[in-house]
């Protein structure tokens, strides 16, 4: 069984975001960027599939600019077999992700695809239940617990009401949740042996994928400076400011 794992170029976690001067978004010139976080997870856990025997190759995908080979090598140096490099010029959005991903999929014949949950740059949380739909499969989102049988999956999900599991049969779409696992280091030879895996470039009209944007970003601002907080005498002079001041009750 083939185990694609889709992986983003974002800006890495420890960077604090910047907002261009003209408000159009966030800066990314010299900054930072790295694997997001929820991807990172994702493929640890299909490797360890491949490590346990349920599956036989993992094949990582990326879908932007060609700077984003620079985090296929990152998965490919943890220990993904190969890497497929969507390259647009397009600003990439949920739908049109997800569409460049049915093509890789399809054309790949892969049975499971794991993903993370959402991306930090946008936190849309979109991309895995749109391939689900285009592709007809059945999804398990938000997975703290994935378990790989003969035909099905079996996939504990972290909810707002507890911990739900669920069995699916595959094919199956899976986002990981952050409890997941704990993603593993490259180590050096394998950063030196990365160099060597393959990694395929294909455009998006190659896949004959429209990735032109349906959403436009009108305005990106900061969020207003938290105010600091002050010392009440008593209950009455706290329940007076929620009143009066906070306007809460």
């Amino acid at each position: 069984m083939k185990v694609i794992v889709p992986v983003k170029r974002v800006v890495d976690y420890n960077v604090k975001v910047r907002v261009k001067a003209d408000g159009s978004g966030i800066e990314t010139a010299n900054v930072k960027m790295s694997m997001n976080p929820f991807d990172e997870i994702a493929v640890e856990e299909a490797l360890r599939l491949r490590e346990a025997g349920a599956a036989e190759e993992v094949i990582a995908v990326s879908v932007g600019t060609s700077a984003c080979q620079e985090t296929l090598r990152t998965a490919l140096a943890m220990g993904v077999d190969r890497a497929i490099l969507v390259e647009t010029a397009e600003e990439t959005q949920p739908l049109g992700v997800a569409k460049a991903l049915r093509a890789v999929v399809e054309r790949e014949a892969a049975r499971l695809v794991v993903l993370g949950k959402q991306a930090i740059d946008d936190d849309c949380n979109q991309t895995g239940q749109m391939l689900a739909g285009l592709l007809g499969w059945g999804q398990g989102t938000f997975a703290s617990k994935i378990s790989v049988s003969s035909g099905t999956v079996v996939v504990t999900r972290e909810t707002d009401a507890g911990l739900e599991t669920v069995e699916l049969a595959l094919p199956v779409i899976l986002t990981a949740d952050l409890r997941l696992n704990e993603p593993r280091y490259a180590s050096l030879p394998n950063i030196m042996k990365a160099k060597k895996k393959p990694l395929t470039v294909v455009t998006a009209s190659d896949l004959g994928v429209d990735m032109a944007p349906r959403l436009q970003t009108l305005k990106v601002t900061e969020p207003p400076r938290r105010g600091g907080g002050v010392k009440v005498a008593d209950v009455a002079a706290l329940v007076d400011k929620l009143k009066t001041e906070a306007r809460v009750i």
